[in-house]
């Protein structure tokens, strides 16, 4: 017997990496060093920092994965791996420099997997950083035929004097919120059993929806923030904190970016649901506590700022295409959310 009799075909998984170089290559920043193949991925800092502190973020896709394998849409699941990790990075004011991918398979099948692999370059590209490396690990027996499984890993840059750690917030800040593209990548579980155990089809078209699928408006990509938060810092606006919006929705992610003896009150009534988490409510019969603890109810992103730069920070966020609002604001307290729940 060989490998391939154990269900591991060498010579496909040499070819994928063939097929995918260039994808890999299109991401490149000016510090990488060498290409793809060797055993790791070398990149030089940027030059200009006098303090460089490097920050890491690891995330998956989790069973949003289910149904882009039960759909066979494989173009955007890569977008999210990517987002989950740079728009953690991020709220440490970070800069992502460079990404790495695992992708975990029972059989390699290759026009599925680069896909996958276009989907990482793209997300890098929206983000700004390297797809440095990565691994394919094919699994026979502990995968089935047609599964993946997807983990990321991003390390990002910042001056020290540039970090946000919570030190910088300050009572009476205000709480912009910056939309979501949808559920992004947390919450699919509910929602597969939503759709599975109330009869949906993910080919539906609620009325809701505006003949959108369920299915192409649960697989929409996960939003990635990264080049307008930092643009805006550049520009001038003050941000005392940031907050990505993910499992656990606004009550457990908003408070993380809090100093101490702080908490934030927010107004549910300061923004409309988007329909689709309207669609799961109902067809879920989920309460509004289970809602707001599992998605992220339309906000993706959360900026903390200070009230004379409330306007400015809105105006710019619509500007570059993406809807900002005022949800709330900090106050003292000890690390709580108030006032969210109607």
């Amino acid at each position: 017997m060989d490998y391939r009799d154990a269900g591991v075909d060498v010579e496909a998984g040499r070819a994928f990496v063939e097929q995918i170089r260039n994808l890999v290559h299109s991401t490149f920043r000016p510090e990488v060093i060498g290409g793809l193949g060797g055993f790791g991925g070398c990149f030089q800092l940027p030059s200009g920092y006098q303090e460089p502190v490097l920050v890491s973020g690891t995330d998956g896709v989790g069973t949003k994965l289910k149904i882009a394998q039960i759909l066979n849409s494989h173009d955007t699941v890569g977008i999210d791996l990517v987002a989950m990790c740079v728009n953690d990075v991020l709220t440490s004011g970070a800069e992502p420099l460079f990404f790495l991918d695992y992708v975990a398979t029972g059989a390699l099948n290759k026009e599925q997997l680069t896909k996958v692999v276009a989907g990482i370059a793209a997300g890098c590209k929206l983000a700004g950083c390297a797809l440095l490396g990565g691994e394919t690990a094919e699994m026979p027996g502990f995968y089935q035929v047609g599964e993946y499984d997807l983990a990321g890993f991003c390390v990002g840059i910042v001056e020290k004097s540039q970090m946000l750690d919570g030190s910088q917030v300050q009572v009476g800040d205000v709480a912009i919120a910056l939309a979501s593209t949808g559920v992004h990548s947390n919450g699919l579980s509910l929602v597969r059993k939503i759709v599975s155990d109330r009869g949906f089809s993910w080919n539906e078209c609620p009325e809701s929806l505006a003949g959108e699928t369920l299915g192409a408006a649960f697989l929409k990509p996960t939003r990635i923030y990264v080049k307008p938060v930092l643009a805006a810092r550049q520009a001038g606006i003050e941000i005392h904190g940031m907050a990505h919006i993910t499992g656990g929705g606004l009550p457990e992610n908003l408070p993380r970016c809090l100093g101490k003896g702080q908490a934030i009150k927010i107004d549910p009534n300061s923004w409309i649901l988007p329909p689709l988490f309207e669609w799961l409510a109902t067809a879920g019969s989920v309460s509004s506590e289970a809602m707001y603890n599992t998605f992220n109810m339309g906000i993706g992103f959360v900026l903390l700022v200070p009230p004379h730069q409330v306007q400015q920070t809105i105006t710019y966020f619509q500007s570059q295409d993406i809807p900002a609002l005022a949800i709330g604001e900090v106050i003292a307290g000890d690390g709580e959310l108030v006032g969210l729940l109607k």
